[in-house]
């Protein structure tokens, strides 16, 4: 079993220095930081996790190529893996456009963005010319690395929640950050990867899928219930229907919550608004809670389970309790 923790780019800089560290203690095998828009830079902190740490791997979750260019996505990753000695692993998909239409943005194409990103990295990572003619990138002769990558294939791993997202993650990606699902629902996932797998005539093996979950681990369960209503008030409008539909809910149901949280920014008022089944997407409690709800996961057959945000109050203590209760009962 294969083990990562996943952080947004919301918390001081400084911070996941310290994270990251106790990951990579913890025996966590993958350290993923978002890309979020306005709040920090992904990959000046996980540049400084890079020179902080040794054996964990350290990847974006994730980046889009509509607020960030794949020219630039390319030469970041390629000197994110340099700086991290091989560590780098690239993670991209479409964003999310409940946060890009902030910035005037209509993800137009997303599938087809997503695809011609992932063709035209890897072509630039390998040492080749990326010309290309598609339908989101029109690329010329000259679009090329001037200079020869440490690693000529650096994984590439897609984020997805819906279910064209979820195929491509099958068809093309090394591996897949099928995002905010319930850990209960997740063998709803796994149908659309398998077929998108298939259709390119490759095995759901050949993809390192993670079961992406969020939880919220502290033996105060009030403490642990408030830091996941927090997440839940902030990114609750951008979930997928397909997100809603496995909560029972809709995206009428978060517009006053999103009201409260980004527009009035009274994030108190938002959190109250947190309706119980809407918590019900993430595990919340201490290291028992937890396990009884990843059972279903490993009952799966799940080869890779992801842990999110918030993870809980106190972050550190969170990395330290999964490490030490949770991660040695799924390696038994």
């Amino acid at each position: 079993m294969k083990f990562s923790v996943r952080f947004n780019n919301d918390r001081p800089a400084a911070e996941y220095i310290r994270l990251a560290q106790a990951a990579e203690r913890h025996g966590f095998d993958q350290f993923w930081v978002s890309d979020d828009l306005f709040l920090r830079s992904s990959t000046v902190i996980l540049t400084s996790v890079a020179q902080a740490t040794e054996r964990i791997q350290i990847g974006t979750s994730i980046v889009n190529p509509y607020t960030l260019h794949p020219a630039q996505m390319a030469m970041e990753a390629a000197t994110l893996d340099e700086v991290s000695g091989g560590r780098f692993q690239l993670g991209v998909s479409s964003g999310a456009g409940d946060f890009l239409k902030w910035v005037g943005i209509e993800p137009a194409r997303p599938r087809t963005a997503v695809i011609e990103t992932v063709e035209a990295i890897r072509r630039l990572l390998a040492g080749e010319r990326a010309a290309l003619d598609g339908q989101f990138l029109r690329w010329t002769d000259e679009a090329y690395l001037r200079f020869a990558p440490q690693r000529r294939h650096i994984p590439m791993y897609i984020g997805a929640m819906s279910p064209r997202m979820l195929e491509t993650i099958g068809a093309v990606a090394d591996g897949g950050l099928p995002l905010l699902f319930p850990p209960e629902h997740y063998s709803n996932v796994l149908p659309y990867i398998q077929a998108g797998a298939e259709s390119a005539g490759r095995k759901l093996d050949d993809v390192d899928v993670a079961a992406c979950i969020w939880c919220s681990v502290s033996t105060d369960r009030a403490a642990a219930e408030d830091a996941l209503r927090e997440k839940i008030a902030y990114y609750g409008h951008a979930f997928s229907p397909t997100i809603h539909a496995q909560l029972g809910l809709s995206a009428a149901d978060f517009a006053p919550i999103e009201q409260a949280m980004m527009v009035e920014n009274d994030v108190a008022k938002a959190k109250t608004l947190v309706t119980a089944p809407m918590l019900k997407i993430g595990v919340m409690g201490d290291a028992r809670d937890l396990i009884a709800r990843l059972e279903t996961l490993a009952d799966l057959g799940v080869k890779h389970i992801s842990f999110g945000p918030p993870l809980g109050p106190h972050p550190l203590e969170a990395i330290e309790t999964i490490g030490r209760d949770v991660l040695p009962h799924f390696h038994n």
